[in-house]
């Protein structure tokens, strides 16, 4: 950590921090705690243009959305191509479709990482249905974290809350002196520090609200208020921001490619603020994802749509009806599906949806991907092809 640039920083300031490694004894470092953020932080023309941009963008995206009867129905996609993108970022890696399959398996047969990556959509799962009662809170955001660290090595006892431990951001293993950054303590600095985050975030203010997003992230992560999750659960908090604020209905927005493509940016782009005191860079920067995002989602949806009535009109003209063209329209939002969601999704019994599934595949629509005859489960190729590119056409 570079003591003398952030003994410097304009936006906080280094505390004394003290403990024992068994390789090395006793040891005393720093820990940065960063200030509370300004009521309207001073942003120049290009930032406030930026932040605006990138909002307009995010109301298209989600007026696209409600283009279908039933919106919910394309959100189940974009949620999981987020949770590959927001954990590829910390270095845990789990393809699309084993996203995608992890809703049909249980929990102790996923790989780790699957587990991890769909944690995420539990975590965005539960958000939305908390977000509806309350505000972004300690209390929401503790059940965020403990849903993304649930079965997984961050699942420790106080996991739900802020850490009780101190925490580095290096390499495994790496003594505190070289660490990138040391934030603060756990403990009252903490503790503080996060209940001026709340405040702020639920305040009132006068400037864009994705350049209030931005900083909030930034905060967040400066804070790294959590023992494991910090990250994951930092951007999605910035989606949901955007729904508490009325600017997005649905968790439609993916950052995660923008910055999974950009991430030695997107963590300098934070530290940078931290050295110079300056939102301005970091407001663009976020505000760039945003919009490229948002512009990338309304193509997608665009893609999926046309994809759906293509589907449909091949259908028809074969001679399906009823059953199989409901299925048909509903595969933009299951690239991957099962008999028993099959059956939920028409309403009729468990072998009449069977042989719906079957005609299904005869036709080439479908394909049965794990080669047992029981718990099987169905791949549509060509929703599955557009939906793994979800946030990359831009990135």
């Amino acid at each position: 950590m570079d003591l003398e640039a952030l003994r410097a920083s304009p936006l906080g300031r280094l505390v004394p921090i003290s403990g024992t490694d068994p390789r090395v004894g006793n040891w005393t470092y720093f820990a940065f705690e960063p200030a509370p953020l300004p009521v309207e932080p001073e942003l120049t023309l290009r930032a406030v243009n930026a932040a605006s941009k990138a909002a307009m963008a995010v109301v298209r995206l989600d007026e696209a959305l409600f283009q279908l009867p039933n919106p919910g129905l394309l959100v189940r996609p974009f949620v999981r191509r987020e949770a590959v993108s927001t954990s590829a970022l910390e270095g845990t890696y789990a393809a699309f479709d084993e996203v995608l399959e992890a809703e049909f398996i249980e929990d102790r047969h996923m790989s780790a990482d699957q587990r991890e990556a769909y944690n995420y959509v539990r975590a965005t799962d539960t958000a939305i249905r908390l977000l509806e009662k309350y505000p972004l809170s300690r209390t929401v955001v503790g059940q965020l974290q403990k849903c993304i660290v649930q079965g997984t090595s961050g699942d420790t006892y106080d996991a739900g809350d802020l850490r009780q431990r101190l925490v580095k951001i290096g390499a495994p293993g790496q003594p505190i002196e070289e660490s990138r950054y040391v934030p603060p303590p756990n403990g009252q600095i903490l503790e503080e520090g996060f209940s001026n985050w709340e405040k702020w975030i639920n305040g009132d203010s006068e400037i864009p609200i994705v350049a209030k997003v931005a900083i909030a992230h930034y905060q967040f992560e400066s804070l790294h208020p959590y023992n494991d999750g910090n990250g994951r659960v930092g951007r999605l908090l910035a989606i949901l921001q955007l729904i508490q604020e009325g600017v997005l209905r649905h968790p439609i927005l993916n950052i995660a490619p923008w910055f999974e493509a950009r991430r030695d940016q997107y963590i300098s782009g934070l530290f940078e603020v931290t050295l110079t005191g300056d939102f301005n860079p970091w407001v663009e920067l976020f505000s760039e994802a945003v919009r490229s995002q948002a512009e990338d989602g309304i193509l997608t949806i665009r893609e999926l749509l046309n994809q759906r009535d293509l589907m449909v009109s091949e259908l028809r003209e074969a001679g399906f009806r009823g059953s199989g063209l409901h299925i048909a329209e509903n595969l933009i939002g299951y690239p991957i599906i099962d008999v028993p969601t099959v059956r939920d999704m028409i309403g009729r019994s468990f072998e009449a949806a069977n042989q719906a599934v079957a005609r299904l595949v005869d036709f080439g629509l479908l394909r049965e991907i794990t080669g047992k005859k029981m718990n099987r489960l169905f791949v549509c190729d060509r929703v599955l092809r557009i939906t793994s590119q979800i946030g990359r056409h831009r990135t």
